[in-house]
């Protein structure tokens, strides 16, 4: 057991080895981190996982390894040395989660693949995490978030009706990334009953594609190909930031036959619009959706955003500002919730953001943001390594 885990985490005595990189792989585990299992982290000795060296935002560290790294302890050796390989098969005989996230073949050309490890291990649950899978005729497609975002419909419905814009953030990566917790903590629970581990085959692209929801059932039984909508909703209008007269964002969501009516009398004050025939009901609104949204853009224009938001709040209708990162960071909910934690690192303490898991019965894991290898020898030693064996290794740098 890693020594800083915390007595009663949902997982605490799970142990995860990860030959991981980048963002898929490292999202997954810190989940399963938060949640207070070990994560031992294999990186390349000097070089360690390429994120590493994504920037150096966080008083030289990058903001990508800070982001995804804490609660981790990183194991640095050579897997291509034989003492390399020989210290990763001692070790996957003591865990119960293997995680990679290589190109299909990688792990098994490492001899990391899921037979190799099953054998020595056969309660092993071992995940991998690829673009398109371990089979199809897409499997050896190299795969990034964006080329993704891409091919499974995430740019062609983003954006605005003149351009298209991908998602800020790596969706991709962050959706496999849940799916793999989600199939690995379905693994752990199957296990209790069969005494057995499994294969897990997650990809990006398929948890895309499962994202898609309301634009297959469209384009499966009307024909209809998502139209890219800006700030707007799909298929729900009006819905979605409008500019104030002061020039800040205000958004709100009419969802419903009775939301449209509050809207218009309450917020708006146009009682008018409830008798116009194109805005009748949610599918003629969403029809006529030009001039609609355009009546509100004028209608917006006349006051300013906090007299948008007092009469939203009012009409209880849901609504919301558009913040930047830096209001976001001191939003008031971040605060009462304690959403911004500090942790260790190389660098000293640092801000983090915490798990949004919260389990009354599993206390929150806050463990150090490793620097490379920092926990090699201690990990060597724990498998039986000697001192002598340590510094032979050290030698002939498989550490």
């Amino acid at each position: 057991m890693n020594p800083s885990s915390i007595d009663g985490a949902a997982l605490a005595g799970v142990k995860v080895l990860a030959l991981e990189v980048s963002v898929s792989g490292p999202h997954c585990t810190r989940i399963l981190g938060d949640m207070g299992a070990e994560v031992i982290k294999i990186e390349k000795p000097k070089e360690g996982d390429l994120i590493r060296h994504w920037d150096s935002a966080v008083h030289g560290l990058s903001s990508g390894y800070v982001w995804l790294n804490y609660n981790k302890r990183s194991f640095a050796l050579d897997v291509k040395k034989p003492a390399g390989m020989d210290a990763i098969r001692r070790l996957v005989k003591t865990v119960d989660v293997f995680v990679e996230n290589f190109a299909p073949g990688v792990a098994d050309r490492l001899g990391m693949g899921y037979d190799a490890l099953h054998e020595l291990n056969p309660r092993l649950i071992y995940c991998s995490i690829s673009g398109y899978g371990q089979d199809g005729p897409f499997r050896d497609v190299k795969a990034y978030d964006l080329l993704i975002q891409g091919e499974a419909g995430i740019i062609a419905t983003t954006g605005y009706p003149d351009k298209p814009a991908k998602v800020s953030v790596p969706i991709a990566d962050l959706a496999c990334s849940m799916y793999a917790v989600t199939g690995i903590l379905s693994a752990l629970y199957q296990r209790e009953k069969t005494g057995r581990g499994q294969y897990i085959d997650i990809s990006m692209f398929e948890s895309i594609l499962a994202w898609q929801g309301y634009f297959l059932q469209h384009y499966w039984h009307q024909g209809e190909e998502p139209v890219r909508v800006g700030f707007r909703h799909h298929y729900v209008t009006p819905y979605g930031p409008f500019l104030a007269g002061d020039g800040i964002y205000v958004s709100f969501a009419v969802a419903t036959r009775q939301d449209w009516e509050v809207f218009c009398r309450e917020v708006i004050e146009r009682p008018d619009l409830l008798e116009d025939a194109r805005f009748q009901t949610s599918e003629l609104r969403r029809k006529n959706r030009a001039v609609l949204e355009q009546t509100i853009d004028d209608i917006f224009l006349q006051r300013n955003h906090e007299e948008w938001l007092e009469r939203l709040q009012k009409s209880r209708l849901p609504y919301g500002e558009v913040r930047g990162i830096g209001q976001v960071s001191s939003h008031p909910q971040v605060a009462a919730r304690g959403m911004i934690r500090q942790v260790d690192s190389p660098v000293g303490r640092i801000p983090v953001t915490a798990s949004p898991l919260r389990l009354s019965e599993s206390p929150a894991r806050f463990d150090p943001i490793p620097a490379l290898g920092e926990n090699t020898v201690a990990i060597l030693q724990e498998l039986g390594y000697s001192g002598a064996e340590i510094q032979k290794m050290r030698d002939e740098n498989v550490i």
